[in-house]
């Protein structure tokens, strides 16, 4: 049965779960946002899911995302490459009352990590599953990583990388997750409104986040972070509303036979009623698996939750 968590009142400030360490990431990294915006949320989640402060866990494993234990004044553990899962699983198994975080890179997840991404998001314990996504390993020094696009020049592909990146959605929607958001270190309000629908999801929340490398991978997201390009390339999504986008919200998706296809309003007689109204919640995963896929320039980027479901989780069924 899945467990019931009485609200409690407020009592917690993100003060409480902010460290006295030093943070030691760059100036300029995306991951001091990502930092200040979980900080931010774990009082609301504590106050809305009845949990206090010992009950919060942060588990990470290797790389520039994974010093976030010591950052974070909760318990927490910073274990090996790769091995993240394992450890927030066995935690979440035995003791379901904590709410448990993972923390991981694009390298940490999808290289040495990959096999355990994948049997995480099937297996569906009621962990929250947070991915930064700067396409390069920050940590080691600029190599290409699982999702550096094909034909990039790093340290270890001189002449641009030869093989075909995973997209983190794609991996999590075909593996079974029942849930997967994006987010983006530019959107800070964003990104804690996701944090939270993670947080309330009971079962497996995979985030990823798209997060700048300012020394190995500057500007990796620029085309959806841009002042200027980020109207055209950023779809927020929102259940219940059509998929609009553009500065104006004059742009929009529809489904052209199997296909997404961008369209404009007042065009061909295209119409507001004509637009795609997104729906998480839908077992069936077509569209789920299209909007994770989509890219710039010939599509817009999809920010917030792709796919939320219900299912049953490891630990109830255990």
């Amino acid at each position: 049965m899945e467990q019931k968590i009485e609200p409690q009142e407020l009592q917690l400030t993100k003060q409480d779960f902010e460290s006295d360490q030093m943070v030691k990431w760059c100036p300029g990294c995306g991951d001091h946002a990502i930092l200040k915006s979980v900080a931010n949320i774990f009082p609301i989640v504590g106050q809305q899911m009845g949990y206090k402060k010992e009950d919060f866990v942060v588990v990470s494993g290797i790389g520039c995302s994974s010093r976030f234990p010591y950052y974070m004044n909760t318990y927490g553990i910073h274990g090996i490459h790769g091995r993240a899962a394992a450890l927030a699983m066995g935690i979440k198994l035995t003791n379901p009352k904590l709410s448990v975080w993972m923390i991981s890179g694009d390298g940490d997840s999808m290289a040495i990590g990959g096999n355990h991404f994948i049997h995480i998001a099937r297996r569906n314990p009621d962990i929250n599953y947070l991915m930064f996504n700067n396409k390069i390993y920050g940590l080691t020094k600029g190599q290409y990583s699982p999702t550096t696009p094909k034909g990039q020049k790093t340290k270890t592909s001189p002449q641009g990388t030869f093989e075909t990146p995973f997209n983190p959605g794609e991996l999590a929607i075909g593996a079974r997750g029942q849930f997967f958001a994006r987010a983006i270190d530019t959107n800070p309000k964003l990104m804690q409104k996701i944090f939270i629908e993670a947080a309330l999801h009971h079962g497996a929340s995979i985030v990823e986040i798209l997060q700048n490398c300012v020394i190995y991978n500057n500007k990796i997201h620029a085309l959806i972070t841009g002042r200027d390009t980020k109207d055209d390339n950023q779809l927020i999504l929102e259940a219940g509303e059509p998929m609009l986008f553009g500065k104006e919200k004059e742009k929009g998706l529809i489904l052209e036979g199997t296909r997404l296809k961008v369209v404009k309003l007042g065009e061909n007689g295209i119409t507001k009623d004509d637009i795609l109204v997104h729906d998480p919640t839908t077992e069936d995963t077509g569209i789920h698996m299209m909007l994770a896929s989509m890219a710039p320039p010939e599509f817009p980027a999809a920010l917030g939750v792709i796919r939320s479901v219900k299912a049953e989780t490891l630990e109830d069924a255990v």
